[in-house]
């Protein structure tokens, strides 16, 4: 397994998560902090001399989930949707749950644990001078969804990746855009079945097509063929062939590639149904497929639920 904090000479370094879009990602953390039962009298009137506990540690709370890049060090900064804390004060303990949202490029875990903990610190402060035996502990990350790790047991299809290339295909070049695209889906469960190489050929293209689909394969993704050069025929050829548009996943892409680098409007991207299996045609270079990984995993495979019938939840 890589360390992503260490960079290629051992050092600490950030993650950089300048490739990843922006989507809603919450966290949800919980802990505890036990005191004795007459402390929890006390606080339950508002009458331990520091005042009002409970307030505190909240704000206390969500300044910490604020602040949290601020505490540890290779932790991004974030701006925060929305953060809020709970207190559940039971017989000898209190129970702290944090929920933070963000609409970033990177999760919020640490700064839902992190307002657990400095809420239960602030109660443990704010009680000390009548409670010696406090204890803080059980601090955990219940939940967590958006990014990869998002519906990790989802159904994840038969997946097979074209690759349209002169200079490829004829051994010129070597491949990267579709190993970069293998690697990439079976990181995240797909079953690929193949990485096929063929010249900018709209015979070849539909032959193949053809014989993925009849055998079952239910997504394929080409790279290549997308541009505006007299070679460039993926789209030309596999748009009549389409029974239904995806425009959603073809605007998300653009609007994706666009946001990095402006040439990207100069590719005709496409996505769309032949039948029941689902095809994605994506650039031929290396950032291009990198940037729609991004983009199209884990989120598209829950297009295949709905295609089986299964509703949106």
């Amino acid at each position: 397994m890589d360390f992503t904090h260490l960079d290629n000479s051992g050092n600490i370094a950030m993650v950089d998560v300048s490739g990843k879009p922006g989507t809603l990602r919450t966290a949800r953390a919980s802990g505890y902090i036990f005191m004795q039962s007459e402390t929890i009298e006390l606080l339950s009137r508002d009458a331990l001399p520091k005042g009002n506990v409970l307030t505190t540690a909240k704000l206390a709370g969500i300044m910490a989930a604020k602040n949290t890049a601020h505490l540890i060090p290779l932790c991004h900064q974030l701006n925060l949707s929305w953060a809020d804390i709970v207190f559940d004060v039971q017989k000898e303990r209190i129970a702290i749950v944090a929920t933070v949202k963000t609409k970033e490029s990177t999760g919020v875990e640490m700064e839902a644990l992190t307002a657990v903990s400095v809420a239960a610190l602030t109660i443990y402060d704010m009680c000390k001078a009548v409670d010696k035996t406090m204890e803080i502990g059980s601090i955990t990350l219940e939940k967590k969804t958006g990014g990869k790790s998002h519906d990790p047991d989802g159904y994840r299809p038969k997946t097979s990746i074209l690759v349209l290339s002169d200079s490829v295909s004829s051994g010129r070049a070597v491949d990267r855009s579709g190993q970069l695209l293998r690697e990439g889906f079976e990181a995240s469960g797909c079953p690929v079945g193949e990485v096929r190489v063929i010249a900018d050929n709209q015979e070849e293209i539909i032959s193949v097509i053809d014989e993925w689909t009849g055998n079952g394969v239910e997504l394929i993704i080409t790279t290549g063929g997308t541009g505006l050069g007299p070679r460039d025929v993926t789209v030309d050829t596999l748009l009549p062939k389409f029974s239904r548009r995806l425009t959603g996943i073809e605007q998300a892409l653009f609007n994706w590639g666009q946001g990095k680098i402006k040439t990207a409007m100069l590719s005709r991207l496409a996505a769309g149904m032949l039948g029941s299996s689902m095809v994605i045609c994506l650039p031929g270079s290396a950032g291009a497929v990198s940037d729609a990984l991004e983009v199209l995993v884990p989120a598209i495979f829950h297009a295949f639920a709905m295609i089986k019938g299964e509703g949106h939840s």
